[in-house]
């Protein structure tokens, strides 16, 4: 046995929902009785040891998009930020997530290339096109739990219905990240006075929350699970949370940027701003807080885009939409114990055993996961050069931010 030994660590489980100064023993990745095998020791004073992370949003531009980022690239981005669990959307270019038999080898180029578990979410119709239902018991065979259409349109609502009572027949959850095409039509930022003094074309909240209303109504009727991710305004909290207490079978996630970055970020025409769902008002910022405060929400997700340079040169309306955030992550996090909105055990819930709740993998999670032993008071410069990940395209670029993590131990 190898085992490392970290004396004076604060330990943060989710788990027992303990919080304790302990020395502790790790051997692959797992806590161990005391031992005399000892091949390092740490002083862990003033850190943080916490499970891994699962991320339930993230994109790695593999296949298809390696000019982005690739499983190796974004996979050790991850990994080495304490993410090990990863899960995808279905809109990689080609579109293979329509296909059980391809996703089983994308999931092991992930593990040799990347070294993370990638949980890949199934296309919801076929090639995305919004017509046909996607096989998704094939996809349930090929190791998918849920289904999306992505950021896909449906071609009308009847073809949302069929894909509802499909996915409910093979117990599938559907992912929905909402948004009314007709609504948001060609708009690339929040509705506002910011907006509208660039002069550029606008995606009010509105277009979320009339999605979020009727595929809800949906969801009712045909008794399937949901999950709806990158919730982005204070209107789909209070959607959401009628629908929880009515006993529908919904959860929903939210990206850490919108809890921390608003639609001032855009002034000046700063495309590396420009997200989608876009960042909104201060006053959707603090729904969003409040509502993750309270249970409503009941995850953080990444919304990890990495994109090349280029993406982000054309005009603003016409760069493409991305933030990279695997490596801000953890220190966005500490800042919202800083200001007061959790406590530690809180934040560590909320990105470990509640996203793995909501994926209906808490036992798989627990016996795959790893630690990771953070700094929350290392002080770095977000910058080209600290930032793991392909993708630059962070609007925190030099930023001072504060807390990262130091080690991961894994199997």
């Amino acid at each position: 046995m190898t085992i490392v030994k970290i004396e004076n660590v604060r330990v943060l489980d989710p788990i027992q929902k303990t919080d304790s100064i302990q020395t502790v023993y790790i051997e692959n990745g797992k806590l161990v009785p005391e031992s005399s095998n000892i091949i390092e020791s740490i002083d862990g004073q003033g850190q943080w040891l916490m499970p891994t992370m699962v991320d339930l949003c993230a994109r790695l531009r593999e296949p298809g998009q390696q000019q982005h980022g690739t499983l190796k690239s974004e996979g050790k981005a991850a990994r080495e930020n304490g993410i090990l669990h990863v899960f995808t959307p279905p809109d990689s270019k080609p579109i293979v997530q329509d296909n059980g038999a391809l996703i089983h080898g994308l999931v092991e180029k992930a593990k040799l290339d990347g070294g993370i578990y990638l949980e890949v979410i199934g296309a919801q119709t076929q090639g995305l096109n919004g017509k046909q239902p996607a096989n998704m018991a094939g996809l349930k065979k090929g190791g998918c739990t849920a289904v999306s259409n992505a950021n896909a349109p449906f071609a009308d609502d009847d073809v949302v219905l069929r894909t509802l009572e499909y996915a409910a027949g093979v117990n599938m959850t559907v992912v929905f990240y909402a948004e009314e095409p007709q609504i948001a039509k060609d708009g690339c930022v929040h509705e506002g006075f910011i907006a509208s003094r660039q002069g550029l074309p606008m995606i009010p909240a509105l277009a979320e929350s009339i999605a979020i209303a009727k595929y809800l109504l949906m969801i009712e009727v045909t008794g399937v699970r949901a999950h709806f991710g990158l919730l982005s305004c204070g209107a789909s909290v209070d959607l959401i949370k009628i629908a929880k207490d009515k006993g529908l079978a919904v959860t929903c996630d939210v990206a850490m940027h919108q809890l921390h970055l608003t639609e001032e970020l855009i002034d000046g025409f700063n495309s590396l701003a420009h997200v989608r769902p876009p960042l909104r008002s201060e006053q959707d910022k603090n729904s969003l807080r409040k509502a993750l405060k309270d249970g409503v929400i009941d995850a953080i997700c990444t919304h990890h885009e990495p994109l090349s340079s280029s993406a982000k040169l054309a005009p603003f309306a016409e760069t493409t939409p991305g933030i990279t955030a695997f490596d801000t992550y953890v220190a966005f996090g500490i800042q919202l114990i800083e200001e007061g909105l959790f406590e530690p055990l809180e934040w560590v819930e909320k990105v470990t055993l509640a996203p793995a709740r909501v994926a209906q993998m808490v036992e798989r999670w627990k016996a795959q996961s790893g630690l990771i032993l953070i700094d929350p008071a290392f002080e770095w410069t977000v910058a080209k050069d600290t930032i793991l990940s392909q993708g630059k395209n962070t609007p925190l670029i030099g930023t001072q931010v504060k807390g990262k993590v130091q080690r991961v131990f894994i199997a």
